[in-house]
Order: C-alpha cells, then sequence, then structure tokens
C-alpha cells in the first residue's frame, strides 16, 4: 500500500519483476546446509520467525549442535550460532530461543532464512516458515498444500 497526496491508502502497483509464486499452507522444504529433507513444513502468516524441530541443543561458543529426527532416522546437526530471540510460542508462553541462519529450498527457490530451534514434537510438523522467511518471495493458497512440492507417490498393493 501506498499513501496518495492525501493522505488516503491506494495499492501499489506492481511490477513484472515483482511477481511472486503461488505456495500452499504446506510444503515439502529442504534444509541443504544440514543434508536434511524434504521435510514437510507449514507456512504461517500469523508467525514473524521459521522454527525447526531440535532435540538436544548444545551451544559452544559460535557454535549450535542439536538432533533432527526425521522419519525414523536421527540427524546430528551443525550450524553456526547467529543469537537468541524472545519468542511467544503458540501456546502464549514466551520462550528464550537459539537462533540460526541456514539455507531452505522450497521447490526450485533457495532462500536464506532465520531459524530459531525448539521442541515441536507436539505440532505435527517438524518446521514453520514465517512470514519473515516468505514475504516478498511467495503468496500463500490457504486451500492448497503442496502446490510446490508435489505430495509423494503412494504405491499401492497389487
Amino acid at each position: 500500500f501506498l499513501r496518495n497526496k492525501l493522505g488516503k491508502l491506494r495499492l501499489r502497483q506492481k511490477k513484472s519483476s515483482d511477481a511472486v509464486e503461488t505456495i500452499g499452507w504446506r510444503e515439502r522444504v529442504r534444509l541443504p546446509k544440514i543434508g536434511i529433507g524434504p521435510i514437510v513444513a507449514k507456512i504461517d502468516t500469523g508467525a514473524r520467525s521459521a522454527a525447526l524441530h531440535a532435540e538436544n541443543i548444545k551451544v559452544t561458543g559460535h557454535t549450535v549442535r542439536f538432533r533432527l529426527p526425521v522419519n525414523d532416522k536421527v540427524h546430528h546437526c551443525e550450524l553456526r550460532l547467529a543469537g537468541r530471540r524472545q519468542v511467544r510460542s503458540s501456546s502464549g508462553h514466551r520462550e528464550s530461543r537459539i537462533v540460526v541462519i541456514t539455507q531452505v529450498k522450497i521447490g526450485k527457490h533457495l532462500i536464506t532464512a532465520e531459524v530459531t530451534l525448539t521442541d515441536r514434537t507436539d505440532m505435527g510438523v517438524p518446521m514453520l516458515l514465517g512470514r519473515a522467511a516468505i514475504r516478498g518471495r511467495f503468496l500463500v493458497d490457504p486451500s492448497h498444500s503442496f502446490v510446490l512440492t508435489a505430495r509423494k507417490a503412494r504405491s499401492i498393493p497389487s
């Protein structure tokens, strides 16, 4: 939105270079820096930051080590510490979380995102992508899942 000379809000005209791709409310993503994926991520425009399920988080100097269980396999991950942040969880509680910066691949798009590490055991999906990670890049269609990343083909028993 832009304000005109009278102070009224008006829609900003989009240029063709501003084109964004549509994604569903769930997509499969990869985290190439740590060799993870595909995993399911919930796209949540109500959340500001991205969050990744992590267990046994250990900080040593500027390095963060953690475990990430995916599909019955436990990945031991290591990333550079970007900081700590106070985050209000979905239940309304404030918690201090470790922040890392990593690449997230959605379809053919590779983005760099700040990701907080937290226990998402009860959340249904191991990753959440908030609006800071997708702003200006994607339009979210809440009526569809796996728009850019097709659902896995199910094997049908004969």
